[in-house]
């Protein structure tokens, strides 16, 4: 299993109600023995240029691993899916991966500075 970012921008009518368009993607993800690593909403962003008559799009980001044969069957499901403007499957890049900082949860030596 490789490690891959995905980007989807999602039709803007879709904003208030993401989650049908969520499972969908994560379903074709899941359906090709994906596994979702993380995921981040980034909301509503003005695009660079009309996209089908829409200057707007939802953003949503995931971090993924995958078998060798899922992106491409993966992008063939994406391509025809009405919900989806655009996306972008990408490799991860290792480098990067190292370079992200590692969220450590607070612990009470941290929160309580006086030693109290």
């Amino acid at each position: 299993m490789k490690d891959y970012e995905l980007s989807v921008v999602f039709h803007p009518d879709l904003e208030m109600n993401l989650d049908p368009a969520l499972d969908k993607v994560k379903k074709v993800i899941e359906s090709n023995q994906g596994k979702i690593i993380k995921e981040e909403n980034d909301g509503k962003k003005r695009l660079a240029y009309k996209i089908d008559g829409q200057e707007f799009g939802v953003y949503y980001y995931f971090d993924l691993q995958l078998p060798a044969e899922a992106p491409s069957k993966i992008s063939s499901t994406f391509n025809i899916t009405d919900e989806i403007l655009r996306y972008l499957l990408v490799k991860a890049d290792p480098k990067r991966q190292a370079a992200k900082p590692v969220e450590e949860p607070e612990s009470e030596s941290t929160t309580n500075q006086k030693g109290e």
